[in-house]
């Protein structure tokens, strides 16, 4: 269930990165110099110890990319498919900056914009979403058709602007449909301080479950038949088949040299649990959020969630390891349990590594929270009471599941969306939106998230990371107020809700913006579990002209080609 709760007192604004209050400076690099046996330190006057949320450095740096989206296929398990993809790769190309860079600065740097979508498919919008970014003062560039934008019709082009406020590992993915699943996604990296230091980053480790239908056919199969098994998994978007097709991904050691992995969940519908034989992992951040380090030999993570871990390579000289992502059971339906792998060598042998897992407990729950402390410490306040509960749920409507959340599915419309609807001062908001207000600046709100069914779910918020105060089994009710996380809890952007169970979170209104809140379960969005947060209306900006003209070219296209809308329009 939902529940909300803005509790009275206020707290110093933690405005966006356009807007005037929050601290963009910019400062000389003089004596703090981020460095393998010093990655604490970033640069003069910034380091682990500087309040993100308030402060951030300008580094004068825009970063600009172009990307093409279009029909082809692809073997990445050896079977060819029919895939979306970015620029020819899967993963597509990864967006790299620096803390404090501009990826598109239209206020600042109106000539110079970064992320340059060209939609060349043959037959389908698309919108690209910075999963994890924080779009401050800039939630048109969110990239969420129907919340944000109009989709990008073929032949049009749009482009994104942000700015790199927090630093570590995100990504991007198309949030069209179930586009996503089809290829058009790829990484981020915002280099910025560790809490941990390291010789070597490798970048991007992406975990995907694989199917070999396209999406849009899965999707169908999930809203009448339940959840599609998945025939394989990828890592960094290959691996093998049937022993016969395809490769494994594969990275090499050398003795000694400590390399970080930034870890990234981007499947459709299975929870992994990552390991490298005989390896530990130094866990030093979650999504955005640096965190106290701490040891494990194994990570869970789950869809849409990020782990940035630092593996230190072993004494040797020749050997191999199998680095894995084990598909959990209890919630991932899978044919490839013991097949998602890849290997990472010392030296040059090629033959297939003969190590064996570490030992573990089937389970899609988060890591413990205990070991989830962000480094920088804030606080949630207090609160005694929350207001009336309602659940999750299903219903069947012409054959077909969906989810609702306070007995609504989430339905919005792809031509109309939520900011162009502000933009022209419609307030009329439809009970299928599943509209949040929140009309008043920083505040504290507490969400409670129920479930009464036997399966775990990645909540994801947009525009914000939020306090996990609690999670659990069974019911969660007033009485356990007492016993709520309120001291430095973690704090990230997707959080597990575990199976028959609970979550509750907390989330500061410093962001004025139309921000989704879903599971990140595929066909889940697509089936209408999601809600969304209308955050300050009255401050929120927008360039009318590129909202209406995105419309305008996509209405267009619908009328020519009689596209029809799949699902609840996120």
């Amino acid at each position: 269930m939902f529940t909300l709760i803005t509790l009275l007192s206020s707290f110093a604004a933690l405005p966006g990165v356009f807007g005037a209050a929050l601290t963009l400076d910019a400062r000389n690099d003089t004596t703090c110099v981020n460095s393998a046996s010093d990655r604490s330190c970033w640069s003069e006057g910034y380091d682990l110890s500087t309040n993100y949320y308030e402060n951030v450095p300008d580094t004068g740096v825009v970063r600009e990319y172009w990307f093409n989206i279009e029909n082809t296929t692809a073997s990445p398990d050896g079977f060819e498919m029919p895939v979306q993809l970015i620029n020819g790769s899967f993963p597509g190309p990864t967006i790299i900056a620096d803390w404090g860079d501009t990826v598109g600065n239209p206020i600042l740097m109106p000539d110079i914009t970064v992320v340059h979508v060209s939609n060349s498919l043959q037959n389908n919008g698309t919108g690209i979403h910075f999963h994890g970014i924080r779009q401050n003062w800039t939630s048109e560039m969110d990239g969420v058709p129907s919340i944000t934008q109009c989709p990008i019709a073929p032949g049009d082009a749009a482009t994104y602007t942000w700015r790199a406020v927090q630093y570590g590992t995100g990504w991007y993915h198309s949030h069209f449909y179930v586009q996503a699943w089809d290829g058009v996604f790829g990484g981020i990296i915002v280099n910025g301080p560790a809490t941990a230091n390291y010789d070597v980053d490798l970048g991007h480790i992406f975990l995907n479950d694989w199917y070999h239908s396209t999406a849009d056919e899965l999707v169908l199969k999930a809203a009448t038949g339940g959840p599609p098994t998945a025939d394989n998994g990828l890592i960094n978007g290959t691996n093998t088949y049937n022993d016969t097709m395809g490769s494994r991904f594969e990275t090499t050691f050398e003795a000694g040299t400590r390399y970080r992995i930034r870890l990234v969940n981007a499947a459709a519908d299975s929870h992994f649990r990552f390991m490298i034989d005989n390896h530990t992992l130094e866990v030093i951040s979650t999504d955005f959020v640096p965190i106290v380090p701490y040891t494990t030999d194994q990570v869970s993570i789950g869809m849409g969630q990020r782990y940035d871990v630092i593996v230190t390579a072993k004494d040797i000289t020749s050997g191999n390891f199998w680095l894995r992502a084990i598909p959990q059971e209890s919630c991932s339906e899978t044919d490839a349990v013991d097949n998602v792998k890849g290997i990472v060598r010392y030296g040059n042998s090629t033959a297939d590594p003969t190590t064996s897992a570490y030992s573990y407990s089937d389970s899609c729950l988060d890591e413990a929270s205990s070991n989830l402390v962000p480094y920088l410490v804030i606080d949630a306040p207090d609160t005694s009471s929350f207001d009336d509960n309602s659940e999750i749920g299903v219903q069947v409507t012409e054959n077909a599941l969906l989810w609702t959340v306070n007995a609504t599915s989430f339905h919005t419309e792809w031509d109309y969306p939520t900011l162009l609807q502000v933009a022209e001062g419609n307030d009329t908001w439809a009970t299928k939106q599943h509209v949040i207000e929140l009309p008043d600046a920083d505040k504290w709100v507490y969400m409670i998230i129920h479930s009464p069914f036997a399966q775990d779910h990645p909540m994801h918020l947009h525009g914000h990371d939020f306090w996990v105060l609690a999670s659990g089994y069974g019911n969660f009710d007033s009485n356990q107020t007492r016993s709520l996380q309120l001291v430095n809890s973690p704090r990230r952007d997707v959080a597990m809700m575990p199976a028959s169970g609970y979550l509750v979170v907390a989330l500061q209104t410093n962001n004025p913006g139309a921000w989704l809140m879903h599971c990140h379960i595929a066909w889940h969005t697509s089936e209408g579990f999601a809600v969304q947060l209308l955050e300050r209306e009255s401050e929120m900006t927008y360039d009318y002209d590129t909202l209406s003209s995105t419309c305008a070219n996509w209405n267009s296209y619908v009328a020519a080609e009689n596209v029809g809308q799949y699902d609840s329009g996120v």
